[in-house]
């Protein structure tokens, strides 16, 4: 299959789906961390139509998720309540793109959503799952949102007791959005093994 890995940077999701053989691309604004060539630095929606078979998009969630709503009524230091709007609508704006790209199998990764949010999202859909990371072998509590066209849901595949939160006490710096927003292997693994079927 040809897959679409749309907003990340990890390479976590593309290796995964590399790993079993398929043709998988990573496609952000940024670099790839690990330097791979197959990463597209680019705007992903530049590359909607280049033959995808599946697309799994993990677009920026800083302004459209619950956890960010406060700062559209009073901006954080250095910002104005204008630009967090502003930042809304353009998060909002690339969700949509993704969530109505022409590709027959998308899944689109995000936490839980603001009202705001919702309505600014073209066709916008409540979420088709959540999912935690310990129902994939992580230790960790992080609820996460998918919206799925053409795809099953994603099924658990190891169960951990042990339950912590160690995302939300990641220590604030320039780059705490990189660590926060990483995908865990388990669910990189487990979308390659169940939706990486022709």
């Amino acid at each position: 299959m040809k897959v679409l890995v749309g907003c990340e940077t990890s390479g976590v999701v593309r290796r995964a789906f590399t790993a079993l053989g398929h043709d998988a691309y990573s496609c952000d604004l940024l670099p790839a961390e690990d330097g791979s060539t197959y990463h597209i630095k680019d705007d992903v929606r530049k590359h909607f139509y280049d033959g995808w078979d599946l697309a799994i998009f993990h677009p920026p969630c800083t302004r459209l998720c619950n956890s960010g709503v406060r700062w559209l009524s009073q901006a954080p230091p250095g910002r104005s309540r204008q630009e967090m709007w502003e930042d809304l609508d353009l998060g909002a704006a690339l969700f949509s793109a993704c969530w109505n790209a022409k590709i027959p199998r998308i899944a689109v990764e995000n936490p839980r959503m603001h009202r705001y949010a919702k309505i600014r999202i073209i066709n916008y859909e409540e979420p088709t799952q959540t999912l935690q990371p310990w129902q994939f072998g992580h230790m960790e509590t992080k609820e996460t949102c998918l919206w799925l066209k053409a795809l099953p849901l994603l099924l658990p595949t190891k169960i951990e007791h042990i339950r912590l939160q160690m995302v939300h006490e990641t220590p604030r710096s320039s780059d705490r959005w990189r660590s926060r927003s990483r995908t865990y292997e388990g669910i990189a693994t487990a979308m390659a093994e169940q939706w990486g079927i022709p």
